[in-house]
């Protein structure tokens, strides 16, 4: 195992403008429990709301932000009406363990009646389903109350040693070929 390195990506800082309202959202769509809620200033080094979610039994995987200072404007619903500001993230991802896992959260989403903005698709630029995009797996995207992007996807591919493309089923898709650029 070579050291030093990074392992993964665990959590995710998010600034919200109603932690209330962030909080159903996150608990009552996609299923987070509340770990931890701490207001501005409760350590005089912190001058903004914490909230801490989780999805299984890690600390958090999420975490609300709110400055209870601020005047917070609505960002724009589609990222391409988004022509002004500071840089910001386009969107983050929750994954699925199986495509029916996957299949269950988006009936939730359906049920509770939350806007998909984009899919379900098939990202792929091999598979002829596919949208001609890159990974190999099956997402669809969703906004929290704050318009910010989140995709809920499934199977996506890993990178076999030689740079190949292996999807979700193990199949080695030729053609393909990763490099570190």
């Amino acid at each position: 195992m070579e050291k030093g390195k990074l392992a993964r990506m665990q959590h995710m800082a998010v600034e919200v403008s109603d932690t209330d309202r962030s909080i159903a959202f996150y608990r009552d769509v996609l299923g987070f429990k509340l770990t931890e809620r701490h207001p501005a200033n409760e350590n005089p080094n912190i001058p903004v709301e914490l909230t801490f979610m989780r999805l299984g039994n890690k600390h958090h995987e999420l975490v609300l932000v709110n400055n209870p200072k601020k005047t917070y404007v609505p960002r724009p619903k589609r990222p391409e009406d988004d022509l002004e500001g500071i840089p910001a993230f386009h969107h983050f991802a929750f994954e699925c363990d199986s495509k029916e896992d996957w299949e269950t959260v988006l009936e939730k989403v359906e049920e509770k009646k939350v806007e998909i903005v984009r899919g379900p698709v098939l990202h792929s630029f091999v598979d002829p389903r596919g949208d001609g995009s890159w990974g190999e797996n099956e997402a669809f995207y969703l906004l929290d109350p704050d318009n910010h992007r989140i995709e809920i996807f499934c199977n996506l591919s890993t990178i076999d040693t030689d740079g190949t493309h292996v999807n979700f089923e193990g199949v080695r898709m030729e053609g393909t070929k990763t490099e570190e650029l």
